[in-house]
């Protein structure tokens, strides 16, 4: 079917760090989006982020599907530990997190800033 495309996030995700939908899938591709970031981010017991994320240029959306998972703001923490617990934070909001369990979220960021990304940790 022209204009439609049909996927997995499991699969999917694990091809690109989690992403599924962004400037960094190929032009033409209907995943390509400057406006916006879709990420199924599928996350161990312990596994933190690996560094903090600082002068955050976009707004984000992350909605918790399973698990507890530990957002780190530096005026405090959230816990989302419910199904659909979700937290959103803007521009210039640094931030880090933590799964307390094994965890899956949906995070949504806008816009989508080529060549911006947080190295991974070690």
């Amino acid at each position: 079917m022209d204009g439609v495309y049909v996927g997995k996030a499991g699969p999917d995700a694990a091809a690109d760090r989690g992403w599924l939908l962004g400037h960094f899938k190929p032009a033409g591709d209907l995943r390509h989006s400057d406006e916006v970031e879709i990420k199924w981010g599928v996350h161990q017991k312990g596994e933190r982020r690996g560094q903090w994320t600082e002068g955050e240029r976009r707004t984000a959306l992350l909605v918790l599907i399973s698990g507890r998972f530990r957002l780190e703001f530096p005026e405090g923490d959230v816990v989302l530990s419910e199904q659909g617990d979700y937290v959103v934070w803007g521009r210039g909001v640094d931030h880090s997190w933590q799964a307390e369990e094994e965890s899956i979220v949906m995070t949504v960021r806008w816009p989508s800033i080529p060549g911006y990304a947080v190295p991974a940790g070690p």
